[in-house]
């Protein structure tokens, strides 16, 4: 039981309406996740919906020969639209969640979803706004992966790492962002490697400094 609304309202005090918060103390559960957590994994049941109080979450497909494609990050005052989906249609869940560092977040029993829909317009303008955010942060991975050149791609995935962390350091192998990037690890060091002699990066054992011209 969490009853230390005082630790989220704040978050949540522009999105919900008072009663829904108030209900929000008494029946969601304050679970605390160490980085690199994997909290949920394709073909598991979803027994909480997540809301996000603090830290941050990566959001990922799986294919069958077991390659990981970055979806979506899911940060403070947001939630996964799959987790959403899959709980409103009683699925399993088709996606890869885990922790990026080191986060807090509150677990909204699934058997809320469909009340709360009903019952609060806020929760379910909330629902709907993160489907649809999510949907097209889905289209724009689709439309990098289909159009855009492995440089770009790479460039804006570690800008949007950068930004997600709030650090200019990352902290991740070269093979860790082939596997995000869905790509080899001899195209990501070659690339990392351009972009360090242009002075958009500097490069350490398993860790990469992004510079203020990247």
């Amino acid at each position: 039981m969490f009853n230390k609304l005082t630790e989220y309202a704040d978050t949540f005090s522009d999105v919900f309406d008072s009663p829904l918060l108030a209900e929000l103390e008494t029946k969601s559960m304050l679970m605390e996740v160490a980085a690199g957590t994997v909290m949920l994994n394709p073909g598991q049941t979803i027994r909480a919906v997540p809301l996000v109080i603090s830290g941050s979450f990566k959001v990922s497909r799986i294919n069958e020969e077991g390659q990981e494609l970055l979806l979506y990050y899911v940060q403070k005052g947001e939630s996964c639209a799959m987790t959403f989906t899959c709980c409103m249609m009683s699925q399993a869940s088709v996606i890869k969640g885990s922790a990026e560092e080191n986060s807090e977040l509150l677990g909204i029993p699934v058997e809320l979803m469909d009340i709360w829909m009903i019952k609060y317009p806020s929760w379910k303008r909330y629902v709907m706004t993160t489907i649809l955010n999510r949907f097209s942060e889905i289209i724009k991975c689709m439309d990098d992966v289909a159009f855009k050149k492995m440089d770009d791609r790479l460039i804006h995935y570690l800008k949007k790492k950068s930004k997600v962390t709030g650090s200019s350091l990352i902290n991740l192998t070269h093979q860790q962002i082939a596997d995000e990037l869905s790509t080899n690890r001899v195209t990501v060091s070659r690339l990392l490697k351009k972009l360090e002699l242009d002075k958009k990066l500097l490069l350490y054992r398993n860790q990469i400094k992004i510079m203020k011209d990247m």
